[in-house]
């Protein structure tokens, strides 16, 4: 296969054959977010003359780089920022953009709302292209720039940024050989909560026929008030009006700055809603905002009045996401039921009687914890999401545990998109040297058919909530 060429609306790229794969890199899907355009919905791409080279990984969303203490997570999280305009970028994976019809995967990265990049090393899409689909990953815009509102700026710009994406994907699909009817948007974390607003949202009402929604739900936004809250904090930092004006006016290294400066403990905000919860349980105070035209109201209700009943749905968590935020700090060791308690009340108005009803006084404080705010910013949210969703939907829970830590990080958040993208190889550091490949191939082949036919190959949720639990021995049972 000779250099590929495709014919994009915006103009032609050339891209290139790796392993009998046509990938195409960093294709702008919006205009560069510069200027004026800060803090706006996304602009058109303006067209290029001649042949656009896309061989060459481009620009990130500014972010700064979050590190776990003795786990590499940088195949997943990225790198860090990649300063440059144009950020706002698509990459994609073909087997053939000569064919016609093939299914389409858009994969939305996680990162807290506020970091990661598409293009990090596990996200290759050369598996999924092998099995004959397309792969398409992005990035958009994050942190204070994405998930702030500002007077006189847009609302939800992250998410606006990703609506966009799909509208290329949707006018595009078919230079690359896909079917822009046979869409599946999937991604994990920030990004699958992302997917289930897009669910509720009417501006993405027809872009997408299937999603996959990885560690995510539809509960994790905020009323107006409480963004309000957060965009007058970061405007007191900057020591400039809460405006979108004013935060043009600065570099993204200075908002970079203030948003460090926001996470430093003791300077984050009280973000609350008026029934004492924090729906982030501290995880981000970057949230997409509901009241507005992309989420006009909380999408959870949206969902269970019957938004998103079109689209066939894969909700999921992992046995143990929350091992990642406090296994390799040392936290799960060194915390007490007390403190436990003073953790959970800052997002919980019940902390106490929760975690009493976790075992807290009779089991080790750290499980107690794990479990908890595993089902609380997870688990429960997913099944509640499942069950609510009119259309098709299929649940799943990932149990296979990491060997790291001494298998204590278990099933922890993120680690089945090595699995996912069968990619095991690049996250040796996060699933150990011994993962099993016959596992990535279930879990790869299972989201690749779901692209291609709706069915993962294992009963719909329905009555009878059946679950398929992803293992050495994999099965599907209740709960």
């Amino acid at each position: 296969m000779t250099a590929p060429i495709v014919t994009t609306t915006a103009g032609e790229v050339r891209g290139e054959v790796v392993d009998g794969v046509a990938r195409f890199l960093s294709i702008p899907y919006a205009a560069a977010p510069a200027g004026e355009l800060r803090f706006a919905p996304p602009a058109p791409v303006p067209a290029w003359d001649g042949i656009r080279d896309a061989t060459q990984p481009g620009a990130t969303a500014p972010q700064t780089h979050r590190a776990f203490p003795g786990l590499d997570l940088a195949p997943i999280v990225g790198f860090g920022w990649r300063p440059g305009p144009e950020y706002l970028t698509a990459d994609v994976f073909s087997p053939d953009p000569g064919a016609t019809g093939l299914p389409v995967l858009v994969f939305v990265h996680g990162g807290a709302f506020s970091g990661g990049t598409g293009s990090a090393p596990v996200y290759d899409g050369l598996g999924f292209a092998r099995e004959g689909t397309i792969l398409v990953r992005i990035n958009y815009r994050l942190g204070i720039e994405g998930f702030v509102p500002l007077d006189g700026g847009a609302t939800n710009v992250g998410l606006r940024d990703q609506i966009a994406a799909l509208e290329w994907v949707r006018d595009n699909a078919a230079a690359f050989g896909g079917d822009p009817a046979k869409v599946t948007v999937f991604g994990e974390s920030a990004g699958a909560m992302s997917i289930s607003c897009l669910l509720a949202s009417p501006l993405a009402q027809g872009l997408f026929r299937r999603a996959i929604v990885e560690s995510g739900h539809a509960e994790m936004v905020r009323p107006p008030a409480q963004a309000r809250v957060l965009a007058e904090k970061l405007a007191s930092i900057l020591g400039v009006p809460a405006t979108a004006e004013a935060f043009r006016a600065l570099p993204s290294e200075k908002l970079l700055e203030a948003q460090s400066t926001l996470l430093t403990p003791g300077n984050t905000p009280d973000l609350r809603d008026p029934d004492g919860l924090d729906p982030s349980y501290g995880l981000s105070p970057f949230l997409p905002v509901f009241g507005d035209d992309v989420l006009p109201e909380h999408p959870a209700d949206a969902i269970a009045r019957g938004a998103g009943a079109e689209v066939d749905l894969i909700v999921g968590t992992c046995r143990e996401e929350s091992a990642l935020y406090y296994v390799p700090t040392g936290v799960a060791d060194a915390v007490s039921d007390e403190q436990a308690v003073t953790m959970l009340s800052a997002s919980h108005p019940e902390a106490a009687s929760i975690l009493e009803t976790y075992g807290l006084g009779q089991r080790p404080t750290g499980e107690v914890l794990i479990t908890a705010t595993t089902d609380l910013i997870f688990r429960l949210g997913a099944r509640r999401l499942a069950s609510s969703h009119a259309g098709r939907t299929y649940c799943y829970q990932f149990d296979w545990g990491s060997p790291r830590f001494d298998g204590r990080l278990g099933a922890c958040h993120g680690i089945e998109l090595p699995f996912v993208f069968n990619t095991l190889g690049v996250a040796v550091d996060l699933v150990g040297p011994g993962a099993p490949h016959e596992l990535a191939d279930l879990v790869h082949r299972s989201w690749v058919r779901f692209a291609a036919t709706g069915d993962p190959g294992w009963p719909e949720y329905t009555d009878e909530k059946l679950v398929r639990h992803f293992d050495v021995t994999s099965a599907v049972r209740a709960g």
